[in-house]
């Protein structure tokens, strides 16, 4: 967040992850002003941003899963947030056994 203040989004991103994974640590980026000219924040109308993120989620939840299980639970948790605009999610998920370097 770098000092901002959240967006409407972001705060409904982070709520849905905290609720959903219990995450050690969650970072949240808005990414949409690099993207403001990308076909797909032009179709969906959103020119104001809040259409593009980059998250990094540490969570014991993920234990056990591989990247595609991880991305697919985190994509179910934000289902509402994709049918309302939200065009592009970076992921980076890990374990805090994985995020402290431990395998």
């Amino acid at each position: 967040m770098m000092g901002l203040t959240p967006t409407g989004r972001e705060q409904r991103l982070r709520a849905a992850i905290e609720q959903h994974f219990q995450p050690q640590s969650l970072v949240i980026e808005d990414e949409s002003a690099r993207h403001a000219g990308h076909a797909g924040v032009r179709e969906s109308g959103a020119a104001g941003g809040e259409t593009h993120y980059a998250m990094l989620v540490v969570s014991e939840a993920f234990a056990g899963l591989g990247r595609v299980q991880r991305s697919r639970l985190v994509h179910e948790a934000l289902d509402s947030e994709f049918r309302s605009g939200l065009h592009a999610l970076s992921l980076t998920l890990r374990t805090p056994q994985e995020a402290a370097g431990i395998r």
